[in-house]
């Protein structure tokens, strides 16, 4: 029988996110030899990485990073998402220095999207071939989902954790001018809790509103509303729409009496833009 105890197991686990019985044939095929059986499920891994093709990776981790701009007149954070099958993968410390990896060639790079990052070099390999030697020892799917960009005077950053035991799985960051810095973070929390897709009206499409609008009126005519009533319901509900799915028109999260654009205006401040990632979502 093979020298190697569960201590030995659990680190190896550990290292590699493997199942029990992977970990225990690789150490009984290794002779209780850690870095032998390592090695080993790193080859089966390999072997294995056109299988995890059509499986699902909907967990894993967001993580973020501020760093000054080129000419030193402001900010710029950039926003990754990395994915794995399962988030006992997501918590593995290989996972982690992956991520924080993807993380680094995406600032050194200046990538704008998952495709270019994946070209990008770190460590002398490109990250597409790193994330190839994780999904090998991991022995679980990987994916690079996505980045984001967001720069202005200052950017905030804000990660949240879904569960304690878990890396972040939601990750925030907040563009502002100076005057709207002290309150960021704060806005930043509120992204992550209500999930508002566009900044201001202005930004949100025109087919949009239209589409919504066209909602609107159906709706209310479905529900027998007087004709004559029937614009100012319409407006209604499309002010509805705005409040839902609007940064500077919601509610506040920390003051509900106060929309997210009052605190700004409050606090002389203004957002120039921002981003939003769950995982999986």
């Amino acid at each position: 029988m093979a020298n190697y105890t569960a201590t030995d197991i659990k680190a190896l686990r550990e290292r590699t996110g493997a199942g029990m019985l992977d970990v225990k044939k690789a150490l009984d095929e290794a002779d209780g030899d850690a870095e032998k059986a390592l090695e080993l499920i790193r080859v089966k891994g390999l072997k294995g990485v056109s299988k995890r093709e059509g499986r699902s990776a909907s967990d894993g981790l967001v993580t973020a990073v501020v760093t000054a701009t080129p000419d030193g007149e402001g900010e710029v954070g950039i926003l990754v998402e990395v994915n794995s099958e399962t988030d006992f993968v997501a918590k593995n410390v290989t996972f982690t220095d992956l991520a924080a990896k993807v993380l680094a060639a995406a600032v050194s790079s200046a990538a704008r999207d998952a495709d270019v990052l994946l070209a990008a070099e770190v460590d002398g390999r490109t990250v597409s071939d790193v994330v190839d030697d994780a999904q090998a020892t991991l022995g679980e799917k990987i994916v690079v989902r996505r980045l984001a960009r967001v720069a202005g005077e200052k950017v905030a950053v804000y990660l949240h954790k879904v569960n304690k035991d878990l890396p972040p799985q939601v990750g925030v960051l907040v563009a502002t001018d100076l005057a709207g810095a002290d309150v960021a973070k704060d806005i930043a929390m509120h992204i992550a809790a209500y999930s508002p897709i566009y900044l201001t009206r202005d930004d949100v499409p025109a087919e949009t509103v239209a589409s919504e609008r066209h909602i609107a009126e159906e709706t209310s005519r479905n529900e027998g509303k007087p004709e004559a009533a029937l614009p100012k319901i319409i407006e209604g509900r499309l002010n509805g729409f705005f409040k839902d799915t609007v940064l500077v028109e919601q509610a506040f999260a920390k003051d509900q009496k106060k929309t997210v654009g009052q605190v700004l205006t409050e606090a002389g401040g203004t957002v120039t833009g921002f981003a939003r990632f769950r995982v999986g979502a």
